[in-house]
């Protein structure tokens, strides 16, 4: 027989706890990177702070709402959720006005919703009830390919909204499907593909133009070689072939050196003529093994020089000219410190001056003299380091890193498929908004424009990151009171 809990008994405090203080954080910083001298007060709600403030009382009705509706309604329409969010989408893409060079707001009357904060928690929901069916095994492409369009849907219509920042936090579901049995060799793929980016943006003409001192094509035609190397040992584990396939590059090299002392040519032609060889005995060696990952690192050697030639293009053609300054900028290919770098080292500039123990609350100069760009939303952690200093910017980042641990743990202890692929998909958004947003604060990561959840002003930011951790909280309630 079921036991009768009640909603109180059954959540998660913890979590609740911490989400309290971050948002009550979240909200002394926007009063603080906004403060006005003629506005002081906090309820003045003209103002940044007192418009967060009303957006926080909204939350508290949102948060009743979802731990009071039964947990079974998540996993009955999770479907229409999604297909609601995808309409949204839709809708931003066909009606929604251009602001500051993007079209990803919803204008409703005097409220705009970025509907893209809806996508989110939506698509966490359609994957965990999609992967939650009976019998299901994250293997086999025709299983593979519904996840994949059900994360790359919302994506490419963010992206028509010409959000790229935001399209690339539905990446962060690879996270979940990584826990869930995806190999981590397409993780590490993943990584792949953005070293190789770095280095022929970095080195791009180079690889249009060889010569014979092209370093940026040799060091991304080393790049592939070492990963198809380890590929082999890590899957075949035959040393034998290894070293053949080893020793032939080194052999290639050499002929390459001896070619140069009489002619210059491009060391690029005689390891592109090694990998095509190396392409075509791995073929070989795959069909005379009748062994399959001969042949996938034979198409992963392929596919990665297709990938180097293309990702100029890419990047000249996907991403507007101001995503492509700040990848210059982060690359240290431009020096811009008045235009695209211009965020990034004012942020430093404000984190750097609070040292220690900080300026204290409202005695920001960088912050109260409007420096950095966009203070109180991407870039509200440089008011936390410039008030607070080190020790507050610690303290920030250790209750981040405790509200993530104890999403992790709850995540984990679910006993349902649905509620633990939900689950991991909040710790993943969470995680990728929390690292991107801090790393491009920093300058460790290039400026997308993504909010610090909970801290960053915005309606829709908070009430999409609400809306994401209470339907899990929810979820996790329904544990006990399913237990007998």
């Amino acid at each position: 027989m079921l036991r009768n809990i009640k909603i109180s008994q059954a959540v998660d405090w913890p979590t609740i706890l911490m989400y309290i203080v971050l948002v009550i954080m979240g909200w002394i910083s926007i009063y603080g990177a906004s403060y006005d001298f003629e506005h002081p007060s906090v309820f003045d709600f003209d103002q940044n702070a007192g418009k967060q403030l009303l957006w926080i009382g909204s939350c508290v009705f949102i948060c009743i709402s979802l731990l009071m509706i039964d947990s079974r309604i998540y996993d009955v329409f999770a479907y229409f959720i999604y297909a609601a969010a995808l309409v949204l989408l839709i809708l931003t893409v066909l009606f929604a006005p251009e602001i500051k060079g993007s079209k990803s707001w919803l204008v409703l009357g005097p409220v705009r919703i970025q509907t893209v904060e809806i996508a989110k928690f939506a698509t966490g929901l359609a994957l965990a009830k999609f992967m939650s069916r009976y019998n299901f095994r994250l293997k086999g492409f025709k299983n593979y390919l519904p996840v994949l369009l059900l994360i790359i849907t919302p994506m490419a219509l963010v992206l028509f909204q010409k959000e790229a920042g935001s399209a690339l936090v539905f990446l962060a579901f690879f996270l979940m499907l990584y826990r869930e049995g995806m190999p981590g060799v397409l993780l590490y793929l993943a990584g792949c593909c953005v070293i190789l980016f770095i280095i022929v943006i970095k080195f791009g003409s180079d690889l249009l133009q060889p010569t014979a001192d092209s370093i940026g094509a040799i060091l991304a035609v080393f790049f592939i070689i070492i990963t198809q190397l380890g590929f082999l040992f890590v899957f075949t584990k035959n040393l034998k072939q290894i070293k053949y396939i080893g020793l032939g590059y080194v052999f290639v090299i050499v002929i390459a050196l001896v070619v140069n002392l009489i002619i210059p040519v491009s060391y690029l032609y005689f390891l592109a003529v090694a990998m095509f060889l190396s392409v075509l005995y791995l073929s070989w060696l795959s069909i005379q093994l009748r062994a399959k990952p001969y042949v996938l690192i034979a198409l992963f050697t392929i596919g990665a020089v297709a990938y180097a030639y293309s990702s100029d293009y890419l990047f000249t053609s996907v991403l507007q000219p101001h995503q492509q300054m700040r990848i210059e900028v982060l690359l240290g290919m431009q020096n811009d410190p008045t235009g695209a770098g211009y965020n990034v080292n004012q942020s430093k500039i404000a984190i750097g001056s609070g040292q220690f123990l900080g300026k204290g609350f409202l005695n920001g100069t960088q912050t109260k003299l409007k420096y950095v760009p966009e203070q109180d939303t991407d870039f509200i952690f440089c008011t936390v380091g410039e008030e607070y200093g080190f020790w507050g910017s610690v303290l920030v980042l250790g209750l981040y890193l405790a509200f993530l641990l104890r999403l992790l743990h709850m995540a984990e202890r679910q006993r349902e498929t649905f509620s633990r692929v939900y689950g991991y998909g909040v710790v993943s958004i969470f995680f990728f908004h929390f690292a991107i947003n801090i790393g491009m604060v920093l300058g460790l990561a290039p400026v997308i424009g993504i909010p610090l959840p909970f801290f960053s002003y915005g309606g829709s930011s908070l009430w999409g990151f609400t809306i994401l951790l209470f339907i899990f909280l929810r979820l996790d309630a329904s544990r006990l009171e399913k237990m007998r």
